[in-house]
Parts: structure tokens; sequence; C-alpha cells
């Protein structure tokens, strides 16, 4: 049996500053005048869903022949009256809902597909309070896409998986993190529905959101969310873990990178090499811009994930609420899907949770990695 993971120190969160200002911030956001500048090459996108409501948190995989994305979609980034929205399309421009899932009395976010045994599988995080702070992981699956099974927690409790990943077909792997923060593991299992836990990834640093790849070796690459601490203005150390191991992926050797905090990391392979996909803290070097603080600007980007750390390729256009990406590749081109707040103006963090944000695509030539890296 997996042993708990010890509640990490909390430090002040950011709902503390949420509460009293957030209305006033959203509307008025009088400090975010300029259009937002994105670094890196031309990219190609366009808008998916832009209704008025925040949705946030997306993925993207291809199944039987169809794109399928998925989202969050709620009143504002923190609160319940939300729902899982999944759309299917044949080319990545004109999409259809397939369904539409509502799951009474809790927020359910950060929704993550996986093909498994010819179904596709639903992963969601339960967030039963006003804070983002999920509880634990529950999991869907569908034969068809429209109709879903009844949402049931997924074992070992307390545990929040990220994205499945498979070498064979027949075993996954996925990187989760404990509840309250500051651990993650590798756990693997042969059903999609039961896990195991292999090994222990990282302990300590306010760790969190773990996502992880494989090179053609079989070598499995992993980033984690290293907040440091849970302050509203985040912290100078903020970075992003980088670690790797070998099969059978019991031990692990790791180093930090701080390029970035990397949020929401979706990690992929091309010719050999890992990229990732992940909301970018710009500026952060700046007073009151350290990385996670609620004051500073982010950018949804891609980075080549190498030994010595991560390298900047490029932003998608962005701004605000934004990240948590999905990526297929498709052809000759990797398609990603994201959300951001609108992209007139480049508010800041906070008032881009409590604004309108969309769903868009984007789509990069995959020749463009090659002279990329």
């Amino acid at each position: 049996m997996m042993e708990e993971a010890p509640a990490a120190r909390r430090g002040y969160r950011w709902s503390s500053l949420v509460a009293p200002c957030a209305g006033a911030l959203a509307r008025g956001a009088s400090w975010a005048v300029r259009r937002p500048r994105v670094e890196g090459w031309d990219v190609e996108h366009w808008p998916v869903v832009a209704d008025g409501r925040h949705n946030l948190t997306t993925d993207l995989t291809e199944w039987r022949g169809l794109l399928y994305l998925v989202h969050s979609s709620s009143a504002w980034h923190i609160g319940a009256d939300s729902s899982v929205r999944i759309w299917r399309s044949v080319d990545g421009f004109v999409w259809e809902e397939s369904a539409r899932l509502r799951f009474p009395g809790a927020d359910i976010r950060d929704p993550k597909f996986a093909v498994i045994g010819g179904r596709l599988f639903l992963y969601v995080l339960r967030n039963e309070g006003v804070l983002a702070e999920p509880s634990g992981t529950a999991v869907t699956s569908s034969d068809d896409g429209a109709s879903w099974s009844e949402l049931k927690d997924c074992e070992p409790r307390g545990w929040l998986f990220w994205r499945p990943k498979t070498r064979d077909g027949r075993t996954w792997y996925v990187g989760a993190y404990w509840k309250d923060h500051g651990e993650s593991r590798l756990l693997r299992s042969r059903d999609g529905e039961h896990w195991d836990e292999v090994s222990r990834i990282h302990r300590g640093d306010f760790n969190d959101e773990t996502d992880l790849e494989f090179l053609p070796d079989g070598t499995a690459v992993a980033t984690a969310r290293l907040e440091v601490s849970g302050s509203a203005l985040g912290h100078r150390d903020g970075c992003t873990l980088i670690a790797r191991a070998k099969p059978p992926y019991d031990a692990w050797e790791s180093r930090r990178c701080r390029v970035t905090r990397l949020d929401g990391p979706n990690l992929f392979a091309h010719g050999g090499e890992i990229f990732a996909l992940g909301r970018r803290h710009v500026a952060h070097h700046r007073r009151w811009h350290h990385p996670g603080s609620v004051l500073g600007r982010k950018r949804t980007a891609l980075f080549h994930v190498r030994p010595d750390g991560l390298r900047h390729l490029t932003d998608l256009p962005s701004c605000g609420d934004t990240g948590y990406p999905g990526a297929v590749k498709r052809g000759a081109d990797l398609l990603i899907s994201y959300y951001t707040s609108p992209l007139g103006r480049d508010v800041r963090w906070l008032p881009g949770m409590f604004l309108p944000s969309e769903i868009r695509m984007a789509r990069l030539p995959l020749s463009a990695f090659e002279r990329g890296y």
C-alpha cells in the first residue's frame, strides 16, 4: 500500500488577494493597456470556443480518425458551476460538441484524455472547495465519445493524475502529485482504472503538476511545477523540475531549471527529442513578477526539453489566464489546443481569472522543430 505524502507547508494562498479586489481588477485593469507581445515563430491560430464564459484547461487527442478536444467551462477561474465540454472535428477547424458533462457538487478541472483498450478515457480532478485545490482524480470512459460511464474515483486516493502515457500500448504510466502538494510519483496501470506505485519522482518544493514522456531508448523524462510556496506573489525560487529515469523507472535523476515555472505541462516526443508546452511566466526576475505571481503576465509557450534545462522556442498568441494545452501530431503538423484571455489587451494573470476566456487552436509545421532547436 502506498504511504501518504506529508502535507506541504502552506504559504499565504492567492485567494486572500482575490476576494477583495477581483471585480475591480477584472473590469478596470487600467494597468493593462498594451496588446500582448509574443516571442518566437509565426503561429497560425484560430478560436474554437468564445461564448463569454471562462473556458480553461484543455486536452486534445486523435481517436478513430477524429480529433477530440476537451476543456472545462466555468463562470470564472475558481468556483463551482463548472462543466466539461467535449468536441470532435475532422480537420481541427470545424468542431461539433459531442458531450457536456456535469458533476453536481464538484468543480471539475484539468481534464485529460487517454485511449486505452480501444476506449476513450477521460481523467478529471475533483475540486470541492472554492480554491483551485483538487482533492483527487476521477475517471470516465466512452465507446463513442458521446455517452460516458459513471464518474468514479481513482485509486490511490489523494493523488492527482496528469496525463497517462504508454510506450507499447499495454502498460500505461502517469505522473501524479499529492493533493496537498510537496511530492510527485510515477504510477502504472494495465487497464487505465487500477494504478500502482512505481517510484517517487520528487519530494519537497511545493511540488505539483507532473507530466512525462519517453525517449526512443525508453528513458522517461518528466517535468514538475515547483512552486516553493503557495504565496499569491509567487516565489523567486519557483522553477521547473526536469527528471529522468531509465527502465524500470525506479530511480530518478533531476535538476532545476529557472527559465520559467512550467505550469500545466504537456510533454511530447518528436525526432528523438522531448518538447514541452505549458504556461510561461514573463519577466519573472522582476519584483512582484516572481514565478506564480498573480500580478505577472503569462503566455502559453513551447520549449525544447534538453538535459541542461528548458529552451524557449516560441509563444502562442496568449495572455492573462492562459495555458494548459493539448497537442496532437497529425501529418506534417502539430495541432495545439489551449485557452487564453482575450488577445486585445495584455491583462495580467489576476484579472484574467475573472474575465471570459476562449479556447483556441494553433498549428505548427513539424519541420519548424528541426530548424528551431
